[in-house]
């Protein structure tokens, strides 16, 4: 046999190992194929690939594993099972940057599934491979492993801490510098899994210098940075007073408002929720929004889309009205309730309208004046029918029932609580007879009006335990009227009448 014939035998041996690697990451990419490769031991045959002399081979077979194990958690346990970490962090420190790129993939693959996954990378020693990659010269592996990287923070404060503790955030802080957009989305979105967590971990982040770097980045074209831009400065803001404070001494008020007219929804969505997560804090941070525009501009914007966009806007109003009486009546004057209203009336979710009842709740509660506001817009018969249905929520209901409670404690706006009278059921009755009672004794003109819109007939129909604060408010309002008045609109006394008229003698010369 000639030395060529043996060579050839090379040839077709290495000819077979790329095409197989390069068909089952092709096969890789979809759904219906991941169950017939999983039975035919495809693992198996992937892993001795790893180690190929032909850098193309172990590439691809890096890729097909990472396609594998991102389709679900049970080709990613036998990622683990099949003891290949060891040996992708270990490719991951020698290789070069096409494999890199491939072994953090298949890293990244792994490890977003679960926690119990991403502690299996972390036991293997891949942090401080993965950390050393954020230096590298390539700008692609870089993404690749600043992917993995937040892939594995995002599960816990756990493993966000061990992200913390081999090194990365200095490193990510500087990926977002870089030139290349894609890079920086992935250093952002990966600095934002690991301030998420706690206080703690968001002040590490911060410590690196990022807020700077993030608000500068708020205006950029790019729709996908800013949604995650925006999203990073929320999970650095939502944890204190400090941290939010922080944030705002960026400057990025005015900015911020200028995203929620974003033709991208998901950067309208995330500029609500960063500016909900400032407001939530403390009246002085919700008044700095007020004054800046911030309720207006979040008005609007809840009046130019529909859904989950919304939600985070609706939850903002509620937040800022909730801290003062001044902080409410901002919301009132920018005509927050009637786009309230609204999100409860037209919204088919229950969450949305749950949080809509909310908002309308806490603007309600807290004077005669603010309580009108609400009730002038028809909101408490919709209040009561989402509370009454059986089709709503329990949140929704616990909501509803709180919001109408809270309104009708202070509202003295009567024509909204009359119809309250005929359809309330006994728990918020009592409330709406108790406002009665307040309203009445001081003014004659509404005391007129009860009697002649059929209130007080109405009011002589309920039935209260004697001695209990039901009792107690009809009382109230039956001793502002003269006594045969009262007699006259009692449940029989017509009956009383007819029998006297039966049993009456006239009187005959």
């Amino acid at each position: 046999m000639s030395q060529r014939q043996v060579l050839q035998v090379f040839e077709q041996y290495q000819k077979a190992r790329t095409q197989f690697v390069q068909m089952v990451a092709e096969l890789a990419t979809r759904p219906q194929n991941i169950e017939t490769l999983q039975n035919a031991g495809v693992m198996a045959l992937l892993r001795p690939l790893l180690l190929d002399v032909v850098p193309t081979i172990q590439q691809t077979a890096a890729l097909a594993l990472g396609r594998l194990a991102n389709y679900n958690d049970d080709l990613a346990e036998a990622v683990v099972k099949g003891d290949i970490l060891p040996q992708l962090v270990y490719s991951l420190a020698e290789q070069n940057r096409f494999y890199k790129k491939a072994a953090a993939f298949v890293l990244r693959a792994v490890g977003k599934h679960s926690p119990q996954l991403a502690q299996a990378i972390v036991d293997c020693g891949a942090l401080d491979t993965l950390v050393i990659c954020l230096e590298d010269f390539d700008p692609g592996v870089k993404e690749a492993a600043a992917w993995a990287l937040g892939y594995i923070a995002r599960h816990n404060a756990e493993l966000s801490q061990a992200v913390v503790d081999a090194g990365a955030v200095p490193l990510l802080v500087l990926c977002i510098q870089e030139p290349e957009i894609a890079l920086k989305r992935i250093a952002v979105s990966a600095l934002s899994d690991i301030a998420k967590h706690s206080p703690e971990l968001a002040q590490t982040v911060v410590d690196a210098g990022v807020i700077a770097h993030l608000a500068q980045m708020i205006l950029n074209p790019d729709a996908k940075l800013k949604r995650q831009v925006l999203s990073a400065l929320s999970q650095i803001a939502k944890h204190s007073v400090d941290l939010a404070e922080m944030v705002v001494e960026a400057e990025i008020f005015p900015v911020v408002l200028t995203c929620l007219k974003d033709k991208d929804e998901y950067v309208k969505k995330n500029s609500s929720t960063l500016i909900r997560e400032i407001a939530k804090h403390t009246p002085e941070l919700s008044q700095l929004i007020v004054n800046a525009g911030g309720v207006a501009a979040v008005i609007d914007c809840i009046g130019s889309c529909k859904g989950n966009i919304r939600l985070p806007g609706i939850m903002l109003l509620g937040y800022v009205a909730a801290h003062s009486e001044n902080l409410a009546m901002a919301v009132i004057i920018s005509k927050g309730v009637p786009q309230l209203s609204l999100c409860l009336s037209e919204e088919p979710e229950d969450h949305i309208k749950a949080a809509a009842a909310w908002a309308l709740g806490h603007i309600g509660r807290h004077t005669p004046e603010h309580a009108r506001a609400v009730a002038v817009t028809n909101t408490l018969p919709v209040l009561l029918s989402l509370y009454m249905s059986t089709e709503s929520s329990e949140d929704l209901q616990v909501k509803s029932k709180k919001a109408i409670k809270n309104i009708l404690q202070k509202c003295t706006y009567l024509p909204a609580l009359e119809p309250f009278l005929y359809d309330a059921p006994p728990n918020i009755l009592k409330h709406v007879v108790g406002q009665f009672s307040k309203v009445l004794p001081h003014d004659s003109k509404a005391r007129r009006l009860f009697v002649t819109s059929g209130g007080l007939k109405k009011v002589q129909e309920i039935k209260a335990e004697p001695g209990s604060l039901l009792q107690e408010y009809i009382n109230s309002i039956n001793n502002c009227y003269p006594e045969e008045i009262v007699r006259y609109y009692s449940p029989g006394y017509s009956e009383t009448l007819l029998q006297r008229v039966d049993s009456y003698q006239p009187l005959t010369n």
